[in-house]
């Protein structure tokens, strides 16, 4: 199973009143993951809307906090397939300090589906892209 690593820094804008990660932006940070992961295999999002009429969007996800990140920490993201099928990719995500222990931030479970880019409808996975991620479903 491959396991691809962001790393990203927690600025002032992403912690709350009491100075932690506001809860959502786990979420942003697990997105942006993901989206860097394509593009490092060559996918970008706006080309596949443009060239093969397809999107991803979330399906369903779910989280569970573990530990406070605060501003300033330095993070890592991974991202692995947990499963791949015909439409739908379920991601395994963990969010922990970037330190030699790792610390568990968070940890979650991301489902996108590809939908038609025009009627949001879902459709299957291209192809080319299935086919970057072997062994994964």
């Amino acid at each position: 199973m491959t396991t691809f690593r962001w790393p990203v820094r927690v600025y002032y804008e992403d912690t709350d009143a009491g100075g932690v990660v506001y809860y959502a932006n786990y979420l942003k940070f697990m997105e942006r993951a993901r989206t860097e992961w394509l593009r490092n295999r060559g996918f970008e999002q706006d080309v596949l809307r443009e060239r093969e009429g397809v999107l991803f969007v979330v399906h369903a996800a779910t989280v569970r906090y573990r530990q406070p990140a605060r501003f300033n920490d330095l993070l890592m993201v991974e991202s692995r397939i947990d499963r791949i099928g015909r439409v739908r990719i379920v991601f395994g995500q963990r969010v922990c300090r970037d330190t030699p222990k790792a610390e568990l931030v968070c940890d979650g479970r991301v489902e996108v589906a590809c939908v038609k880019a025009g009627s949001f409808r879902p459709t299957a996975i291209p192809e080319r892209i299935r086919a970057e991620f072997p062994g994964e479903s």
